[in-house]
């Protein structure tokens, strides 16, 4: 299954996109959306937004998971960062593409064990679980964690629900 990551922002998306088949992980690509800052907040998320739109119509994933936001101290940049990500759950879905949500910190949590680790620790671990990759950017090595984070959760929620048949059926 292929499986699109991001990780949302204003001036720079990080983008990645896996594929899992069972408990194996494979790269497929990576990089930023990089949207022009003294553009107007609306030609900004046009921009975002017509980048998703041909990222998702060149890698065509199956499914997509975005990192949810931090509260962020200044409140004008936390609305900003919301329209962004806004945008970055709209595209998928207007595809028909479904879209999970992840914290940060369980992100971090899934692909290097600490929910607090740094930039680097996460582009290490994404280049041991996904080899040959070099991520472009750090947003792109986020957006690729967001991806394995959530092939490891669409793991178990299938084992789950495999399960839940199964004691449905006896």
């Amino acid at each position: 299954m292929r499986l699109l990551g991001l990780d949302p922002g204003l001036r720079v998306t990080g983008w990645g996109v896996v594929e899992a088949e069972g408990n194996r992980l494979s790269y497929v690509a990576d990089g930023a959306l990089k949207i022009d800052a003294r553009a107007s907040l609306a030609e900004r998320l046009a921009d975002l937004y017509g980048g998703l739109r041909d990222l998702l119509d060149l890698h065509r994933p199956e499914q997509a998971a975005v990192e949810e936001t931090f509260v962020n101290r200044n409140p004008a940049s936390a609305l900003k960062l919301g329209q962004a990500r806004g945008v970055v759950l709209l595209a998928p879905a207007e595809f028909g593409i479904p879209v999970a949500e992840y914290s940060a910190n369980l992100v971090k949590k899934s692909v290097v064990g600490a929910g607090h680790a740094d930039k680097r620790q996460i582009d290490a671990m994404v280049r041991m679980l996904l080899p040959g990759c070099v991520a472009a950017t750090p947003d792109a090595a986020d957006a690729l964690a967001v991806a394995i984070c959530h092939a490891h959760h669409m793991s178990t929620h299938r084992r789950w629900s495999d399960a839940e048949a199964a004691e449905a059926r006896r």
